[in-house]
């Protein structure tokens, strides 16, 4: 396992974003199509935001009833992406070594790390991509 491998070489580089004027019901159907978690809500190439699957459940209420898309809408047109979506996101570098963003994301209750570079969102590395990293290695 090489020690100083940068993040750059596993992040996902294709990366599905959101706007803070998009809505909860897009953010949802953008989850679920491309079987993601986290979605980084962005600001031109800035990071002004970050978006994840389990902070939509904890606004929704769809385990408590018959019919979840009505309920689902209702509660999604309460809320705005802006006041649902982390606002202080921890971000590292594309050069940030793998063994350090491990560390961050071991540390912390978040499990994803938008990458950036001179504030140009470049990519995104998730819990789930170190985890194949790692299981790649052996």
């Amino acid at each position: 396992m090489k020690q100083r491998t940068p993040v750059s070489a596993i992040m996902t580089k294709n990366i599905i974003g959101l706007k803070k004027s998009d809505d909860l019901q897009y953010a949802e159907t953008l989850f679920n199509k491309h079987k993601i978690k986290h979605i980084p809500v962005v600001s031109g190439k800035a990071v002004i935001g970050m978006l994840s699957y389990s902070d939509l459940l904890k606004i929704s209420y769809a385990d408590v009833t018959e019919d979840e898309s009505d309920v689902d809408a209702v509660v999604y047109n309460m809320f705005t992406i802006e006041q649902v979506m982390v606002k202080n996101v921890v971000t590292i570098s594309s050069e940030t070594t793998i063994k350090e963003a491990t560390r961050r994301l071991a540390e912390s209750d978040f499990h994803a790390l938008p990458v950036v570079d001179n504030g140009i969102l470049k990519g995104i590395i998730t819990t789930t991509d170190l985890l194949n990293y790692f299981v790649d290695q052996f």
